[in-house]
C-alpha cells in the first residue's frame, strides 16, 4: 500500500534561467540568476543575484552562456541543480523577446516624423 502512494506522487522540480559565471570545476558550473524585486521600504526596484552550483555532465558550458537549470537530488555538499539545456552562448545571445517586424515599423514612423519637421 505504501508503494502505491509513492508511485502516484508527482515530482515538481523548479527551473531557473541564468548565466554561467564559473566553469573551473570538473562537471560543475556556477550559475548566477538575477531577480528584480522592490525594496521593502523604499519600493525602488533592486537587482539581486543568487548563485547556484549545477551539474554539467558533459562539461559543455562556457563562461557567459545562458543556461536552464533544474532542481534535483543532492549531488554533493553544494550541488542541488543540474543543467538541462544551453539557451545561448556567449557569442550567440538569446533571441529577442519582441519580433523584428514589430520593432521595424516603429523605426520607420520615427524617420517620417523627422522629415515632416524639416
Amino acid at each position: 500500500m505504501a508503494e502505491a502512494q509513492t508511485s502516484e506522487r508527482a515530482v515538481i522540480r523548479r527551473e531557473k534561467v541564468g548565466r554561467v559565471v564559473s566553469n573551473k570545476m570538473d562537471k560543475t558550473v556556477v550559475v548566477a540568476v538575477d531577480y528584480l524585486r522592490p525594496h521593502p521600504i523604499y519600493r525602488k526596484t533592486v537587482r539581486q543575484t543568487h548563485k547556484f552550483y549545477a551539474h554539467d555532465e558533459t562539461n559543455t558550458c562556457q563562461i557567459g552562456d545562458t543556461v536552464r537549470i533544474e532542481e534535483t537530488r543532492p549531488l554533493s555538499k553544494l550541488k542541488r541543480w543540474r543543467v538541462i539545456e544551453v539557451l545561448g552562448s556567449k557569442d550567440q545571445p538569446i533571441a529577442p523577446a519582441v519580433p523584428a517586424d514589430i520593432v521595424a515599423p516603429r523605426v520607420a514612423q520615427d524617420n517620417d516624423e523627422d522629415e515632416v519637421q524639416a
